[in-house]
This record gives C-alpha cells, sequence and structure tokens, in this order.
C-alpha cells in the first residue's frame, strides 16, 4: 500500500488509525516516522515518504516519533492472510527465528537460500532480515526499559542484543533517546511487579471480544488453561523456558501480563498472544466482505469484528483436535487434563490455578498407547500424529504451507476434512478454512435459509473468500444449541 502515494496522503491527513501498521510516513523535513493515526499535525504531502516497514524507516535514517510510538502499532494483517514467502519469512521473524537461529535458519526453515529471501523482502519491506529482527529487538528493549526494573545490561541481553554498546547505539538511532533517558519517560504511576511484565497489546477496531475469549474459555485444558478474574491465562511453552500469560480485553487494548522464566522469551510471548487472538487482523476487510452477502451481512452488523481463535502452539493445538473427534467437549477437555496431568511439565503460578506445560509431542510419543481411554482406531490416529511431530516428519509451525500442510495431515490414517480445516483454520492461521462439515454450521446454516449439504455450503461460501475463517465465527454464532460431538 505504501507505493499509493493518494491514498497514503488521505489517511494521515484524515488520521485513520485503521491503517497503523499498514504503512509508515517519514517526514523529510524533521527526520521522524509516524504511524497514519499519529495525532500531531500533518506534515505537508510533499515532505511525506512512506515505507512498508519500522525497519526501513530506521535504516533510511529516520527515527521513531516520540509522541505516536510507531513501533507500537498492530502487525500488518498482510503477513496473516498470506501463505507467500515473504508472509512466512514475516512470521518466523516475529517469533523469534533470526534471534535464535540467524538468517541461514531462517533460509532453512523455508527451504530457500539466504539470498532469495533477503531479495524478497528487500524489494517488499524495504529492509532485510537483520534489520527487521533488529527493529523487533528494538521494540523488546523498549518494553523492559519501561515495565521492568531491570538493569540495563541484563535488558541488553534480554531483547537479544550481543552487547551493550550495540543495544545503546540501537535504543539511540531509532528512538533518538538513550535508555536511561527512555527509563526517565516512563510514567511515574506505573507499577513494577517484580518477575511479572504489564503491558498493552494494540489491534484494529472493531473487536468482539465475545466469541475469541468465549472459546478459548468454554475449551480451556484445565491445568494449562483458565478463566480467573475477567481474563484468560494459559502457560506457554517457549524457546529459552516458560511463561504464564494474562490477557484481558479492554475497549482499545488487550491488557497482557506475562511471567517468564527467561526474558530472552519475551518477543516470541508476546507474538504467539497477538496471534492466538488474532490481533492483527483487518476487521473493515473481513467484514466488509461477508457483508455482501444479504444473510451475512445481519450477523456482521449485530456484532462486528469477530476474530479467529488461534493458538499458541500448533503441535498441542493439532493434538486437541484429535483428542476432539467425535466426543463431546467435555470430553475432550477430559482427555486432554488427564495427558497434561501424567505427562506434562509442572509449573508454578502463585496467582491462580495453573499446574502444568501442556505435553510436548516428544512426551506424548513415549505414552503407552493402551493406557488411552479411546477407540482403536483414534489410538492409532493419536500415535501416528504425535510420532510424525515427534521425529520432525510432520511439522506445524507458523511458516508451513497451508495447503501442502494440509494435504500432509488428510493423509494421516483418520484425518478427515474436518480435523485437517481446523487445524488449518486455528493452528497454521488460513483465513480461508471452512469446515462445511461441522455440526453447528450446518445447523446454522439451515437456520440462515442457507444451503446445508457440505457440497453446497461450500459453493455458496466461495463468495466469502478469502475470508472463510471468519464466516464460520459468525456462523457458530448464531447456533443456539451445544455442538456435541465432533467430525473427523
Amino acid at each position: 500500500m505504501h507505493t499509493d502515494t493518494e491514498r497514503c496522503v488521505r489517511a494521515v491527513q484524515s488520521k485513520d488509525a485503521r491503517f497503523d501498521g499498514w504503512f509508515f510516513t517519514a517526514v523529510l523535513t524533521t527526520r521522524i516516522y509516524c504511524r497514519p493515526s499519529c495525532p500531531v499535525v500533518p506534515p505537508k504531502p510533499e515532505n511525506m515518504t512512506f515505507y512498508p516497514s519500522a525497519a526501513a524507516c530506521q535504516q533510511a535514517g529516520f527515527r521513531a516519533c516520540k509522541r505516536c510510538r510507531p513501533d507500537t502499532s498492530p502487525g500488518s494483517p498482510e503477513w496473516n492472510q498470506r501463505a507467500d514467502l515473504v508472509a512466512r519469512a514475516m512470521r518466523l521473524i516475529a517469533d523469534g527465528t533470526v534471534d535464535r537461529e540467524g538468517v541461514p535458519g531462517l533460509a532453512a526453515r523455508l527451504g530457500y537460500s539466504t539470498r532469495q529471501i533477503e531479495r524478497q523482502l528487500l524489494a517488499e519491506l524495504g529492509a532485510g532480515p537483520l534489520a527487521l529482527a533488529r527493529a523487533q529487538r528494538a521494540q523488546t528493549a523498549r518494553l523492559l526499559i519501561e515495565t521492568t526494573a531491570l538493569p540495563m545490561a541484563e535488558i541488553a541481553f534480554a531483547a537479544g542484543f550481543s552487547s551493550i554498546r550495540t543495544f545503546n547505539d540501537t535504543v539511540r538511532d531509532v528512538f533518538a533517546l538513550s535508555p536511561s533517558e527512555l527509563r526517565n519517560r516512563r510514567p511515574k504511576t506505573t507499577v513494577l511487579t517484580p518477575g511479572t511484565l504489564t503491558l498493552r497489546l494494540p489491534f484494529r477496531a472493531p473487536l468482539n471480544p465475545d466469541n475469541l475469549f468465549g472459546h478459548l474459555a468454554a475449551t480451556a485444558v484445565p491445568g494449562v488453561e483458565e478463566w480467573r478474574a475477567g481474563a484468560y491465562r494459559r502457560t506457554l511453552r517457549l524457546p529459552y523456558g516458560h511463561g504464564i500469560a494474562s490477557l484481558t480485553p479492554k475497549s482499545d487494548h488487550i491488557a497482557c501480563r506475562l511471567t517468564l522464566s527467561d526474558l530472552r522469551d519475551l518477543p516470541v510471548a508476546i507474538s504467539r498472544c497477538r496471534r492466538m487472538l488474532d490481533l492483527d487482523a483487518d476487521p473493515v476487510a473481513v467484514d466488509d466482505q461477508l457483508r455482501t452477502d444479504p444473510v451475512l451481512a445481519p450477523l456482521v452488523d449485530k456484532a462486528p469484528g469477530r476474530r479467529v481463535p488461534r493458538t499458541v502452539d500448533e503441535a498441542e493445538f493439532a493434538v486437541r483436535a484429535v483428542l476432539g473427534q467425535q466426543v463431546s467437549t467435555a470430553a475432550a477437555r477430559t482427555h486432554a487434563a488427564r495427558l497434561v496431568t501424567a505427562h506434562g511439565e509442572p509449573v508454578d503460578d502463585p496467582e491462580g490455578g495453573l499446574t502444568h506445560l501442556f505435553p510436548s509431542p516428544e512426551a506424548l510419543a513415549a505414552v503407552d498407547p493402551e493406557s488411552l481411554a479411546m477407540p482403536r482406531t483414534r489410538r492409532t490416529t493419536f500415535t501416528t500424529l504425535v510420532g510424525q511431530l515427534a521425529d520432525g516428519t510432520l511439522h506445524l509451525g507458523v511458516e508451513s504451507d497451508w495447503t501442502e500442510t494440509r494435504a500432509q495431515l488428510l493423509s494421516l490414517p483418520g484425518f478427515g476434512p474436518w480435523t485437517a480445516d481446523v487445524i488449518a483454520m486455528r493452528a497454521l492461521g488460513d483465513p480461508d478454512a471452512f469446515l462445511p462439515t461441522d455440526l453447528g454450521i450446518r445447523r446454522a446454516a439451515q437456520e440462515l435459509g442457507l444451503p446445508s449439504t457440505p457440497a453446497a455450503l461450500t459453493a455458496r461460501a466461495a463468495a466469502w473468500r478469502p475470508w472463510r475463517a471468519y464466516a464460520v465465527q459468525y456462523l457458530w454464532a448464531t447456533d443456539s444449541h451445544p455442538i456435541n460431538f465432533l467430525p473427523v
């Protein structure tokens, strides 16, 4: 979008927050860059230039605006609605892959050469993977400076910098302030809790929290997830350790409290929480498309801004999808809770009732199949899935190709279209995944006068593309009957 100068100028002049994260405005006279909704008086159009990423602005020598803080914009919705190389690379960078494995590790995950990845990222985002990761480290550093009392040296290494000097130089380059000056600008009312980070997760309005948090709370696995005091809480398995996230919906943000065993996991924890809550979505684009169907339009108008509840761990969700085949939601939670108690890693949660991390595929692969309280055919499905996840034959991650992975899932014994598509929708993040065989969807379709057979409903849903996963959320909301059994 940043190449459409006229459209970008209009968005800046109207201070339209819907475009925050889509592009960044660099002001040639002041050498700062802003989000489109920056509250200051807009510069003259001839003094504006536009970039697709904060990293590109920084590489061009611009510093972040101290007023609108463009580094805290929602992420671009492009990376969660596309499955091409650039989008998959951006999801991996947000998940901290470059910091942990370097650019060669990123390339290996994607199956391309480092030169190809650098060329494509530079062409579309104006910055290569190292610059994009640097921008993310700067934002992580700012969060730690403003939300903790940690010494600067600890913050530098927790944010992923290789040296204190690099940390100091980067913070000054990006924010035009030293780390100490950033900390001094922190509001005096800020309350710091040792071991806990408190931050705000922005999103594009509107956001309807009912289906999002309601679904997560209704399917919560005891010990791993809970709804407590108006917040959804869950344990997190992270690259360097573990954590606990507490997420509370507010009118203009999600209040997030993180307790981490290793602060190096902060950017990954934030990225996974945002992904689980689908906070980088563009609800206006989604709802406008769905409103073109006269049957869906009243549903969208009644409760706009529905998101797709996703996951913080793709392998965990796949296992839970298998446990939920042909049983009630309550039974699926019971099966999952037994596995958690027997094979999950214990964690300490002084603030609530979280007790374990969900078992890893390696731990589940060692489970005696005879100990599983499920039919023999589903045991085979379960053991095949966790075996392939454990040995790497099947990999589910933010970089997964949606089409190829769905085909790979369908080749597993006991995997039908519903299981593959619900994993594609909620674990892989495919915004166009659809569940025409789902009992709740078929009942809702019948009540609304839509075709209720899978083939006919799929044909009707072609007009909803590429947002059929969001149409599922609106259809589920109309079903007044509990879904007792889930298909395969």
